[in-house]
């Protein structure tokens, strides 16, 4: 799935669209990614001199993954509802592919919580469990 048709289903446009593409999709999980660039506008602040890819973003990254997951296109807004277990285990520096792989955990009072990992390579660079809503 390509950039196109995910602002099909997400509301969210640049600069703040963090998924490039939809590698692989099943019912309960996704794997997405996103090309970290350069000359992507957060590093001109984070940092100058040292460009490091915030981890914020990739949770924003690993939620918007998510929601291509759950949403089905039809106007919903996705809500993200928490964060619990947010670790990071490594930075994300530009010139990488950025993979984020997120899989449904459980669904409790129409609260999605899911499992959501990210990778550079093969090294693990962030892991959360994220509860995830939406609005219609």
């Amino acid at each position: 799935m390509k950039k196109e048709e995910i602002m099909k289903i997400l509301p969210h446009r640049d600069p703040i669209l963090l998924v490039d593409r939809v590698v692989e999709k099943g019912e309960d999980y996704i794997v997405a990614e996103r090309e970290i660039k350069d000359s992507d506008p957060i590093f001109k602040g984070h940092f100058p001199n040292y460009h490091i890819y915030p981890g914020v973003y990739i949770l924003e990254g690993l939620a918007q993954t998510a929601g291509i997951l759950l949403l089905k296109g039809n106007d919903e807004i996705p809500l993200f509802l928490g964060i619990d277990n947010a670790r990071f285990k490594g930075e994300v520096r530009p010139d990488c592919t950025l993979r984020y792989e997120v899989k449904i955990k459980e669904i409790k009072a129409g609260v999605v919580f899911v499992d959501a990992k990210a990778y550079v390579s093969s090294k693990m660079v962030a892991k959360a469990v994220l509860l995830l809503g939406s609005k219609r």
